[in-house]
This record gives C-alpha cells, structure tokens and sequence, in this order.
C-alpha cells in the first residue's frame, strides 16, 4: 500500500460536515481547492494555473477542532494521505476523486489573521504540587513552553 504524505495549500470551498461511521465514530469532511499563480518575469503580470480540488477527511480528536474552527472560505493548510476514490456515478460513468485523510490542518497565517482557544483538562494533584487550581495541556507536555492562559488576541495585518 502507498503511504503519499504532503501538504496542500488552499481555501475550504464546502462547509465541513460531520458524520458518524456504522461503529460510532466520527469523521468530518469537506472540500478544499487549491490554486497555481505564477507571476511572468517578463511582464510581471500574475496568470493563473490550474486548480487541485480533493476532499479532505478527519478523524478522532482532529474532527472536534476543525469542526469548531473552518468554515467554506478559510484559508488553510491541510497535511496528510493522498487516496485516490474510484466509483462509478448515477450516469453509468466511471470516476475518480482524490481525498486526503488529515492528520493536521490548521489555518494559512500567511493569508489570514487568528486567535487561539487551548484546550486544558484539570490535572492530579501530584502533577501540580497541591494546586487544586491547576491545569496542564491536554497532551501532558511537561516542557511545552507555556504562553498566557487567556485567549491571545489577533494582531491586524
């Protein structure tokens, strides 16, 4: 089986819908475009290249975070599998789609502006010397430099 990792990046271009599998789990998936502009050296005028569009699936814990954060026209930047689907459609014709099951997507700070909610859980007593009020991510990473608790505001452009 091929393993085709990359990174794409593009716009959603459908609002992301969630779903439950047969056996309970959920998956979110949405559509995404990408698109080629090169800038001619001559004229320096900007033509537009081709447009890569692929449907991008994600599961587990990415299907919470991507579902309460991207909406249809997000820049993006999606990393995971490549998969080529091949079905047959209502008209008898045969096709193919691509898909990228996600194992990280996060927005594109080059083209967009964010601010960060983190995600705490409440930790054992051990864990905090006694402190009943505090917490540490969600990931347990003792040495994740910790930056303000709060929401960080957004800087303009």
């Amino acid at each position: 089986m091929y393993e085709a990792q990359c990174a794409v990046l593009g716009t959603v271009i459908t609002n992301p819908v969630k779903r439950s599998t047969p056996t309970g789990d959920e998956v979110l998936s949405f559509r995404m475009a990408s698109n080629a502009r090169r800038q001619d050296r001559n004229t320096g005028e900007w033509t537009d290249g081709g447009t890569l569009y692929l449907t991008v699936t994600c599961w587990r814990r990415l299907v919470r975070g991507v579902g309460a954060s991207l909406m249809k026209g997000d820049p993006i930047i999606a990393y995971g599998q490549l998969r080529t689907n091949e079905y047959t459609n209502r008209d008898g014709v045969e096709r193919a789609d691509l898909e990228m099951r996600a194992s990280a997507v996060g927005p594109d700070l080059a083209r967009c502006n964010v601010s960060i909610h983190r995600t705490k859980a409440v930790a054992s007593d051990a864990a905090t010397d006694g402190d009943p009020g505090a917490t540490e991510p969600v990931d347990g990473d003792q040495d994740h430099d910790r930056i303000d608790d709060d929401v960080r505001e957004s800087v303009p452009a």
